[in-house]
């Protein structure tokens, strides 16, 4: 099999949650340990941080990174869902695992894994951990798939822990309270493992503190730190911050939520100082500069053009949407136009309610099976005011806004990962 064939392969014979959903999810690590037997353990053989929450996972997971990449590390990281291309979630110092090593492990490995059966992410995530290790990695970070505590990931004995925030998401797996989706994220909390928290609430913190007293892992609450003094917009799409303790720092990746990924980050930052292994502070700064350029990172309030202004973002839930939707309306335009969708799992009721109402919309559907599709997405905006046309595919609705479009417009593209997904898939 060539690349092409081994990834319709992988997509067509192991469940994928990013194509099918709550069928691809498998309770219980029992595949993941004869994963894991079968390669000789290699995720024992390099230093890992683990990344769980509900929001900002993939954004502190590619800052940590490239902190680490600026400190001059050789730095594995592996994160889901993909965008474009299938080896975006398998990445050493921002490089795409190769075709052919996907080939050949797929190749050498079917005898052995085809009777287990294994999702897709159990299956990607040994891949992952085998590339890792035969590449002699310093460091990986490794961003969980889903939940925690049963996460194929959650074999592993990180140096740090980091559990973002907690939102409603995922319900059917994790429960349906903040409490209940804290307990299972809090799962990743390991005996004698630093935790830095970097969200809580009323309902999430006790979790995550009697969690830790039973591990005995120190416990940070990044918000108690309160590292980020200020967080302004930059032109460029980026952000500059002033801080309580590294002074001022840019950060390339754009959106007003990533004041709280920031705040998170700079907190692991003490701890990976106080562990010795950030050593210079300048490389704080140099990394949180150009993580889309030394990790690959894509969709995070990314500017596609100007003139209309162009703007995607994989936010997907109401936690994303609480700051997406404000941020919308700041934007300076004659006429704001709307490519939106959703997805099945998702609470598309209460995120209506965020999203602008002056715009026009253009809403579509993805190319999964998960898509709710575009006249269904209609009718829940028209019932919170939301008005525009339907489209069969991301490529119609963002040419049409295109189309309809002046210089001084603003165009807005997202709802859903998949939507985006479709939109860089198209544009190349």
């Amino acid at each position: 099999m060539n690349y092409e064939e081994t990834i319709e392969y992988l997509y067509n014979s192991v469940p994928m949650f990013q194509k099918v959903g709550a069928t691809a999810y498998k309770e219980g690590l029992d595949n993941t340990y004869e994963l894991d037997k079968h390669f000789n353990h290699p995720h024992t053989s390099f230093k890992t941080i683990h990344i769980a929450g509900t929001n900002g996972k993939g954004s502190c997971s590619h800052s940590i990174a490239a902190v680490l990449q600026a400190e001059g590390y050789k730095v594995g990281l592996y994160t889901s869902p993909h965008l474009v291309d299938f080896r975006e979630r398998i990445r050493i110092n921002g490089k795409c695992i190769s075709k052919e090593y996907v080939v050949d492990f797929v190749e050498k490995e079917r005898n052995f894994f085809e009777p287990l059966h294994p999702s897709f992410f159990e299956l990607t995530t040994a891949l992952a951990f085998k590339y890792f290790a035969e590449e002699k990695v310093d460091y990986a970070i490794i961003e969980v798939g889903l939940g925690g505590r049963l996460d194929c990931t959650n074999i592993i004995s990180p140096i740090l822990s980091v559990i973002t925030n907690i939102s409603f998401d995922h319900t059917q797996f994790l429960g349906d309270t903040l409490a209940k989706i804290a307990s299972e994220k809090a799962g990743i909390i390991k005996k004698g493992t630093p935790i830095i928290i970097g969200e809580y609430c009323s309902e999430t913190r006790p979790v995550f503190s009697a969690k830790a007293k039973e591990e005995n892992a120190p416990i940070c609450f990044a918000e108690d730190c309160k590292e980020i003094i200020s967080a302004t917009p930059d032109s460029k799409g980026g952000m500059d911050y002033k801080t309580k303790d590294f002074g001022n720092i840019h950060g390339d990746l754009g959106g007003i939520y990533q004041g709280k990924n920031t705040n998170t980050v700079l907190c692991a930052m003490k701890q990976l100082i106080h562990m010795g292994i950030i050593k210079d502070k300048a490389n704080i700064s140099k990394g949180l500069a150009m993580v889309t350029s030394s990790t690959g990172l894509r969709g995070r309030w990314e500017t596609i053009r100007t003139a209309p202004t162009v703007i995607c973002d994989t936010g997907h839930n109401v936690g994303g949407w609480q700051y997406l939707g404000k941020q919308i309306l700041k934007q300076p335009c004659k006429q704001l136009r709307m490519v939106f969708g959703m997805v099945d799992d998702k609470d598309i009721d209460t995120v209506c309610k965020l999203l602008p109402k002056d715009a026009i919309y253009y809403f579509t559907q993805a190319t999964t099976h998960r898509a709710i599709p575009a006249e269904k997405v209609k009718e829940e905006g028209c019932l919170h005011g939301l008005h525009g046309q339907t489209f069969s595919s991301v490529k119609d609705a963002y040419e049409k806004a295109l189309e309809d479009a002046d210089e001084s417009d603003f165009i807005f593209v997202g709802g859903s990962s998949y939507i985006v997904a479709d939109f860089l898939t198209w544009i190349g």
